[in-house]
């Protein structure tokens, strides 16, 4: 058997970012927003984590990780500009929603963002797929 690193970590943290994504309806049922909000996140954190991985790209942080996903994807037009923009706006509600105390999201905002999470989602790992 051939081991290979970089399609088995890409797959890992594709495989994490899809499970993630699936647990936010979990979430969702139950009202806890915040929780629904930081895990969207987290899923097209994984994706993007697959994807650097899928290409050789190492990071060690989530600005890092934001910052060569910008770079390599976004600026070069192998990614739409928007899917750029739900993945920030995701990262700054988890930001607010992690770190501020009495601070809650709502229904609306979840349930705006949950599908275009899942776009992101998926939008990588199609790009994944035709590497």
């Amino acid at each position: 058997m051939i081991e290979d690193p970089v399609n088995d970590y890409s797959a890992y943290r594709l495989k994490r970012a899809i499970e993630t994504i699936e647990e936010v309806e979990t979430h969702i049922v139950n009202g806890f927003w915040n929780t629904a909000i930081n895990r969207m996140y987290y899923a097209c954190f994984y994706a993007v984590g697959a994807l650097l991985a899928k290409y050789g790209i190492d990071t060690s942080s989530h600005s890092g990780t934001r910052l060569q996903f910008g770079q390599l994807f976004i600026k070069t037009g192998l990614i739409d500009r928007d899917m750029s923009k739900i993945y920030s706006e995701l990262f700054e509600k988890r930001q607010k929603g992690d770190y501020n105390d009495f601070f809650d999201f709502d229904e609306e905002a979840v349930i705006r963002l949950f599908p275009k999470a899942k776009l992101f989602i998926h939008e990588i790992v199609e790009i994944i797929k035709n590497k």
